[in-house]
């Protein structure tokens, strides 16, 4: 089997930089759901057609036969792309066969503040541990360091305090330890 070089997991590269990503009109976010294990070809799919496209990938490290270690890029959010499209693109996407169907976003605005919030932690290159139910807790704002200004939920696991940032469509997330920072109460 071939290796490819290094997925992209956001194209274009500003995408979730840009001031007008929720484009009235025009165009729609929407999250793929796609066939088991496809989530990459659609996005090598999407990126060929030219369309939009947000899936956070994070390194994971496997322990194979002799001691030897393997690293790969695996989606946080197994089977979900997200991307801003028009009807024309949906269907694009949607002839790619690699799409079981597609979920429209009510809250658009909440989404890519998620995905923003997401894509700022997986920049960190710190350890993510994928949370896939979110717990009540307290709601605090990260006042300094790498992470200044991320809105997040304060976690207790194995002992440990995390910082939990969701994307609230999914009601899934990812947690990163928290190390000397200071924490504001919202």
């Amino acid at each position: 089997m071939p290796i490819l070089p290094q997925q992209r997991d956001i194209f274009p590269a500003n995408l979730l930089d840009r001031e007008a990503v929720v484009m009235p009109g025009a165009s729609r976010w929407v999250a793929f759901y796609t066939l088991a294990r496809r989530e990459k070809d659609l996005m090598r799919k999407l990126e060929a057609l030219g369309v939009p496209f947000y899936a956070p990938l994070v390194r994971r490290r496997l322990r194979a036969a002799g001691g030897r270690t393997r690293s790969s890029q695996v989606p946080l959010f197994p089977g979900y792309v997200f991307s801003p499209v028009d009807d024309d693109q949906r269907r694009s996407a949607l002839a790619t066969n690699t799409v079981a169907r597609w979920l429209a976003i009510p809250d658009e605005r909440m989404l890519v503040d998620d995905l923003r919030s997401i894509k700022r932690l997986i920049d960190t290159d710190q350890p993510l541990t994928p949370e896939a139910r979110l717990e009540p807790g307290q709601l605090v704002r990260v006042r300094s360091g790498a992470l200044r200004g991320l809105e997040g939920t304060v976690v207790k696991r194995s002992g440990e305090q995390r910082l939990l940032v969701a994307v609230r469509f999914l009601n899934q997330g990812a947690s990163i330890e928290l190390e000397d920072v200071d924490l504001e109460r919202l």
